[in-house]
């Protein structure tokens, strides 16, 4: 099993080669011995599906040359050839070629596999504007249907209505179309997906102009996100007649919006790009997205045929590890740019939600605890950004710093600096003296000196500070904001009704632990508080996580990360869990591949150089079996949530939005998987 679990062909990820050979025009020898040698590359490198160019055969830029009966029998010579060179190679092949159907000439996608010719795919929409002149050699496709030809001494389907189907190790269905296909207002793929084509493939020459590389990646990117699905694109690179245009050899791998793999462009030789396709990622997508299902049922077009071939994966040792970049953090970014522009937009959701809220309630002031940790710095700092857009002073939060047993100085002391740098109404209200006689009620040993830290120690001081906070309200006229985050209710590591699970709305309930780190540092960088409240914000960032519930031992002082796990893997639990329902050897597949090595790939910018570290397996796996303990014994906290805004996509627990489950749902099976499937 272990060898298994390290394979990304367990975890159905489909490893796909987009080809951008050179060619050389009307030369459809040396075409093909160029196809074949690429070929046989991407077989090497652990591919099941090979993409290349539109015409590659005879090159897209010939011309008059198309209509030459020595060209076209050379094309369909070469395809025999490659088609028996090919036939012990278990690799989906889609070429480029003129083919002739009748007496009429077509622009096709033919698509091999194991010798034999599985299908011929006509471009159903033939340009003939600006510097295309198409319809000049070729028949358009659109509407042919249920039709066959004759190819190579092989009697094959030809249509535009033709899925291919691999059956075996990691089964997909793929579809074809070429080039113009996309850029036209219903491209045949959207309805070859609505029909089961996960693996869309574009074989295209393009030839570029400027801006038009941009142009080909909303296309690919949007109908990869619109279709919910892998897409493929191929266009014409090197040896491509220059006599008029020029080509920039772009080739890319697109799921489900995110770009997987791209080509440099304007490549000097032959380039060939490998991405890992995440099947189980798509078909998560597509079971959940109800409109989707909806097109499909609403669909009156003709109806598709399906070509089904046999394939297995390739070898494991052929594979090697995952071809594909996966974040270590799920909720934050490692490209610099992206990060700073989802911090600006989650600061902004959170300052909108809880200013609406206000206006909605005809309120005018907010009531929050600030401990000095991380929440309630974020949540403080967005109760002043409302305050801001609102136009009302900022004394208008009122701010309190509730020490109890084993609260810090160090923490005390950010508490402070922040509510004076902020300019925020603060108090400190000492709950000691409340705790200690309702400890004394209850019989606890706590209240006679004994060291006694139990849940009911902890969460009488947890307690406290929320009746607190309410009965100010109460007296204030004002709303409790809340500061627990997205992780501690996946983690169930809230102190239930009475307690910091509860508020009257919680800007915090859909940012993670480790995404609320880049917040705040946000707001340190860009929130233009000053230099003094930004080094206590850094200050905050720099504490170890910890609910100081707990008088320090031995100097050392209570650490949340000890109890529920480092907040790295959990986020990446529950990313993968509620967002795709991933199975946990799938999800412990994928933590492994983003944290075994802590050297390779990207951090997020401001990650310390103490905290960039890897985790073993064992290790990934022992938090995640607690992980999903938690995660299921604790939904009935997730079930009561106060109101606040979703962040992020699949960024909710609320009852009311992403994530509903039973409070009494067991755990067990996903526990066994994890145990069955995941190496020790």
């Amino acid at each position: 099993m272990s060898a298994a679990f390290f394979d990304p062909a367990t975890h159905n990820f489909l490893r796909v080669g987009v080809c951008t050979p050179r060619v050389r025009p009307a030369d459809v020898r040396a075409n093909g011995a160029q196809t074949l040698q690429m070929i046989r590359e991407g077989a090497a490198a652990g591919c099941s599906v090979l993409l290349f160019p539109e015409l590659g055969l005879s090159a897209y830029a010939i011309d008059d040359l198309l209509l030459q009966a020595t060209l076209l029998d050379a094309v369909e010579a070469e395809i025999a050839l490659l088609a028996a060179a090919t036939a012990d190679l278990d690799v989906l092949v889609a070429l480029g070629a003129p083919v002739r159907a009748g007496s009429l000439l077509y622009n096709t996608a033919v698509l091999l596999h194991r010798g034999r010719i599985l299908g011929v795919v006509p471009k159903s929409f033939l340009p003939n504007y600006r510097e295309f002149y198409e319809r000049r050699w070729f028949a358009p496709g659109a509407g042919v249907v249920g039709e066959s030809l004759t190819l190579a001494g092989q009697s094959v389907p030809f249509g535009a209505d033709l899925l291919f189907r691999a059956e075996g190790g990691v089964p997909f269905v793929a579809h074809a179309e070429i080039c113009e296909d996309v850029w036209t207002p219903q491209p045949p793929s959207g309805r070859a997906a609505l029909h089961g084509a996960e693996v869309l493939l574009n074989l295209s020459a393009s030839n570029i102009t400027i801006g038009k590389a941009e142009m080909r990646r909303l296309l690919c990117g949007s109908q990869s996100a619109r279709c919910l699905a892998a897409y493929a694109y191929s266009a014409a690179g090197p040896g491509e007649s220059t006599t008029d245009l020029a080509w920039d050899g772009h080739a890319a791998v697109y799921e489900l919006g995110d770009r997987l793999a791209e080509t440099e462009r304007f490549p000097a030789g032959s380039v060939m790009i490998v991405a890992d396709v995440d099947l189980d990622r798509i078909r998560a997508e597509r079971l959940r997205t109800s409109s989707f299902a909806d097109a499909a049922k609403a669909d009156r077009g003709p109806a598709f045929r399906t070509i089904a071939f046999d394939q297995a994966p390739p070898p494991a040792d052929a594979r090697g590890g995952l071809v594909r970049g996966v974040e270590r953090y799920p909720y934050v970014p490692a490209d610099p740019e992206q990060l700073f522009a989802n911090c600006h937009e989650a600061w902004n959701i959170q300052v909108q939600g809880l200013t609406e809220r206000l206006r909605s309630t005809g309120l005018s002031k907010l009531v929050i605890g600030v401990s000095g940790g991380l929440d309630s710095t974020q949540a403080l700092i967005v109760a002043v950004k409302a305050m801001d857009r609102l136009g009302h002073r900022r004394a208008n939060v009122m701010a309190y710093t509730l020490p109890g047993f084993a609260t810090s100085e160090g923490t005390r002391a950010s508490a402070w600096a922040l509510m004076k740098g902020l300019g925020v109404s603060a108090q400190e209200l000492d709950i000691r003296p409340l705790a200690l006689q309702m400890l004394k009620d209850l019989g606890h040993p706590a209240a006679d000196g004994a060291p006694v830290y139990d849940i009911t120690y902890e969460n009488v001081q947890a307690g406290l500070r929320t009746d607190l906070l309410f009965r100010l309200a109460n007296q204030h006229g004002g709303l409790v904001v809340g500061t627990g985050d997205l992780s501690e209710l996946g983690l169930g590591w809230a102190t239930y009704g009475v307690g910091d699970q509860m508020s009257h709305y919680n800007p915090n309930a859909g940012v993670s632990k480790t995404l609320i780190q880049h917040l705040i540092r946000f707001a340190a960088e860009h929130g233009g508080f000053g230099d003094a409240v930004a080094l206590t914000l850094k200050t905050v960032l720099a504490a170890e996580i910890s609910p100081e519930l707990i008088p320090a031992a031995d100097g050392k002082g209570q650490s949340t990360e000890a109890s529920v796990g480092p907040y790295a893997l959990q986020d990446f639990n529950l990313f993968y869990l509620t967002r795709y329902g991933f199975t946990p050897s799938k999800i412990a597949f994928l933590a492994w591949t983003a944290w075994s090595d802590a050297d390779a790939g990207r951090w997020p910018p401001g990650i310390a150089e103490a905290d960039r570290r890897a985790y073993d397996l064992p290790t990934i796996k022992r938090w995640m079996a607690l992980f999903l303990k938690r995660f299921f014994a604790n939904q009935f906290k997730r079930s009561a949530l106060p109101n606040g805004p979703k962040i992020s996509s699949g960024g909710s627990l609320s009852p009311r939005g992403d994530w509903r489950m039973p409070s009494d749902a067991a755990a067990a099976a996903w526990l066994a998987e994890l145990e069955a499937n995941v190496p020790d």
